[in-house]
């Protein structure tokens, strides 16, 4: 049986399965990507690449519906939200192409003492692993694969084993784009293999997003080998709702963050940190608002949450909301389960003695906390072992200030949600990982900044 297989979320028929990498051929595709740094990438200029780069980009277009159909085949995604994953890749690869001169310059020291001159020179440090999940299988690619191709990296990628096609679909869409074999390069590797990868001389660094418990393991074998590595994991995002002029404008907003990918992403909102005088219609409002959200056929129009990504996925969602109720947790509405399909629930009275107030809810699934104070709203909002992004809604551009200052994130979006830009640094803190990816930061994480001092 292999690891890697399109299984249908809706019906969990097996409609594919891919062959596992050989350990010769991994070794084979290693040697390639390696050959290809140092022969081919070495060689290019960066505008040359970007040229690259952005027929990469032009082509998540040109083949737009074909690949979202791919994602909702593989992980359940209603067809609208795909097509707006694979555009968002185009503008990822675009931002790239057009400013990878740019972040490749050489950047000038002024000197203290001495005479002379000295300059950053930034360029390659070789092959790079990628490691991607499932649940944005386009746009996870594109944020590590892009600015690693543009600095002139080569790229091993491994997809999610539920994701295969997709993986496929990318490697035949970077060597249309006229990439050379080696510069990009699928592998369908299991866990074993991969840790080979890491500790493997020619490998000079890793990028996993995952899980917690995928970025630990990952981050325990490249210590050891001395690999930088980067890593984006999950997050309990809070949404601090402090004072507002539009509370139905809000609930949509808290909603929206909430629901999209079926609650399945690492930055949605999950936990809602309300003042007192705003928890009781926030709560009303709120509740109705999520349960009038009905879980349905993906490939539909008009479909905004679909499935869960997986069986799997359901029964550990599931799993979680036992052990939540159990803890005392109160079901103000939603909640019922239809094969991998969950109607959006909403929890109150998560207490820190409940498992769900440090675990991570990854579905359609809110917990709201009432709070007396702006301090208090803070306090419980740093109090998890995540810090990846947060929402912040208020009415007092000085108060948003003072709690943006506070909060223990990597991101922090005030009044406005899904306002993600290929332009803009993603990432997190304490256990929601370490390094940022997008924006001129995600193309300066597997770069060699070579001083070069001349008297």
């Amino acid at each position: 049986m292999s690891d890697y297989a399109v299984t249908n979320p809706v019906t969990g028929e097996e409609i594919k399965t891919f062959p596992t990498i050989t350990d010769d051929e991994l070794d084979a595709a290693i040697a390639l990507a390696n050959e290809t740094h140092r022969t081919w990438l070495r060689s290019t200029t960066v505008e040359e690449r970007a040229k690259l780069v952005r027929r990469v980009g032009e082509l998540h277009t040109e083949r737009r519906e074909q690949l979202a159909e791919i994602t909702v085949r593989e992980m359940g995604k209603p067809t609208e939200q795909a097509l707006g994953e694979i555009d968002f890749c185009a503008d990822i690869y675009g931002y790239y192409a057009g400013n990878g001169p740019d972040l490749m310059k050489d950047e000038p020291i002024e000197l203290l003492a001495g005479e002379g001159t000295a300059i950053i020179r930034r360029s390659s440090l070789g092959v790079i692993l990628g490691i991607m999940p499932w649940n944005f299988p386009t746009y996870q690619v594109a944020r590590f694969a892009g600015p690693n191709l543009i600095i002139g990296n080569a790229v091993l990628l491994k997809h999610a084993p539920q994701c295969p096609e997709t993986a496929a679909a990318l490697q035949a869409l970077y060597l249309d784009a006229g990439f050379p074999e080696g510069a990009y390069v699928n592998i369908y590797a299991t866990n074993d293999q991969i840790a080979r990868v890491i500790a493997d001389p020619r490998v000079q660094g890793v990028s996993v997003t995952g899980s917690e418990r995928a970025g630990a393991a990952v981050a325990e074998i490249a210590g050891r080998n001395l690999k930088k590595v980067v890593l984006e994991l999950g997050g309990s995002d809070p949404f601090i709702l402090l004072s507002t002029d539009d509370m139905d404008a809000t609930v949509e907003a808290a909603v929206s963050a909430r629901l999209d990918n079926a609650g399945q992403s690492c930055n949605a909102a999950k936990r809602f940190v309300v003042i007192d005088e705003l928890y009781e219609p926030f709560l009303e409002k709120f509740t109705a608002a999520m349960t009038a959200w009905a879980p349905g056929d993906p490939t539909a129009e008009g479909t905004a949450l679909g499935p869960m990504s997986s069986t799997t996925a359901a029964d550990r969602l599931q799993d979680q909301l036992d052990r939540a109720i159990k803890g005392g947790a109160t079901v103000v509405g939603g909640g019922e389960r239809s094969g991998n399909f969950f109607s959006p629930m909403v929890l109150t009275d998560v207490t820190p003695g409940n498992d769900a107030y440090r675990e991570e809810l990854f579905g359609p699934v809110a917990v709201v906390y009432r709070v007396g104070s702006e301090d208090e709203a803070v306090e419980l909002a740093n109090d998890t072992p995540y810090g990846l992004g947060s929402y912040l809604f208020t009415t007092d551009a000085e108060q948003a200030e003072r709690v943006a200052n506070k909060i223990d994130a990597g991101m922090v979006y005030v009044n406005i949600v899904g306002a993600d830009g290929a332009e803009l640094p993603f990432g997190g803190v304490k256990r929601s990982g370490s390094g940022r990816e997008l924006g001129k930061y995600g193309a300066d994480e597997f770069v060699n900044k070579k001083l070069i001092r001349v008297g």
